[in-house]
């Protein structure tokens, strides 16, 4: 597709600097960038590419903006980031979506199929299931019996979701994603390890985005349940009974225990490891490969592991990191008291 900078600025409600005719053709990172193409500059670190990128078009935070004149054609806005964002989602908008079902796809003939939805090539939709109208299901993606998708859902290829589980509208789950495995309930005997019989499901409210290669459990008795709004990295595993709350954000490899409930509008890092039948409360920051063993209340920043407090963390670990150094210092004090008391 091709734009004039005079079209994209008003789809971003933006003010030109410079020429309203140039021509855009893609887009590039502003480090790499190439004539005809559209970038971004929205923090004032990287304001020296003002000048010198070879875009034809940047669109510019405003308070970044110092002159009147520069040699790409600017689009001033209030933030540019989100602006791009924009400009993104207008973009996939207007590739269209698929539509109708493919050749090789197994569909039971009680499942029922929204219109305007999409089903892929070598899908297969269980008994009873129903797919939401517009909802994308991209191949190879089985969905088990009873599944509910809601509308202008996206589901890639490879993933699974298993029987009763419940998905929202708007949600996307990407490649290879399993969806309502058991969860890992076993009870010793005398005789070894034997199965607990997981009979929940799991729920996934609206505007949830789930990573690649994630396991979310379905629950013993009940359901887990991924609140409004969550957004879920690559590789994380989710155990049953899990009560994720909304808007929260869970980066790469993090694990949570089963029966754990997240509240809302927490930012859980990387690796970060937490243990069952624990509560974290609202806006918790829980640093990257932090393991966390007890309760967290609301707005608490934790760090470590075990987790504790960040800043008790930071005022920790200058001892800890010197602790070598310490332990030699109380020793030599150590043996000049001796010293003197055999004096």
């Amino acid at each position: 597709m091709e734009f004039t900078a005079s079209q994209i600025a008003s789809f971003i409600d933006g003010k030109i600097i410079g020429d309203e005719h140039a021509r855009i053709t893609g887009v590039s990172p502003i480090e790499n960038g190439e004539s005809g193409h559209l970038s971004f500059v929205a923090q004032e670190r990287f304001s020296h590419y003002l000048d010198t990128s070879r875009c034809s078009v940047l669109i510019v935070s405003e308070d970044i903006i110092t002159k009147d004149n520069y040699n790409p054609t600017i689009i001033a806005v209030k933030d540019a980031y989100l602006a791009f964002q924009v400009l993104m989602n207008l973009y996939q908008e207007m590739q269209g979506r698929k539509e109708g079902v493919e050749d090789g796809s197994s569909i039971h003939e009680t499942a029922v199929i929204g219109e305007k939805a999409y089903i892929g090539a070598f899908t297969y939709i269980s008994d009873k299931a129903k797919i939401g109208e517009g909802s994308q299901i991209y191949p190879h993606v089985y969905i088990g019996k009873g599944v509910k998708i809601g509308k202008n859902c996206k589901i890639d290829s490879g993933a699974r979701i298993y029987d009763y589980c419940i998905v929202g509208d708007n949600c996307v789950i990407h490649s290879n994603t399993v969806i309502g495995g058991d969860g890992f309930g076993f009870q010793p005997t005398p005789d070894g390890f034997k199965k607990i019989p997981q009979l929940g499901n799991v729920i996934i409210e609206d505007d949830v985005e789930i990573g690649s290669n994630c396991s979310i459990d379905r629950a013993t008795i009940g359901s887990t349940i991924i609140g409004k709004g969550t957004k879920i990295d690559n590789l994380i595993q989710i155990a049953h009974n899990v009560k994720i709350g909304q808007n929260n954000v869970i980066a790469a490899q993090a694990g949570i225990a089963g029966s754990t409930t997240i509240g809302n509008w927490n930012q859980i890092g990387g690796q970060v490891g937490i243990v069952g039948h624990i509560k974290i409360g609202d806006q918790v920051k829980i640093q990257a490969q932090s393991g966390v063993n007890s309760s967290v209340n609301d707005k608490e920043t934790v760090y470590g592991s075990p987790a504790i407090s960040y800043n008790d963390y930071l005022r920790s670990y200058v001892h800890f990191r010197n602790l070598p150094e310490i332990v030699k210092r109380i020793n030599n004090l150590e043996n000049t008291s001796k010293d003197h008391t055999n004096e």
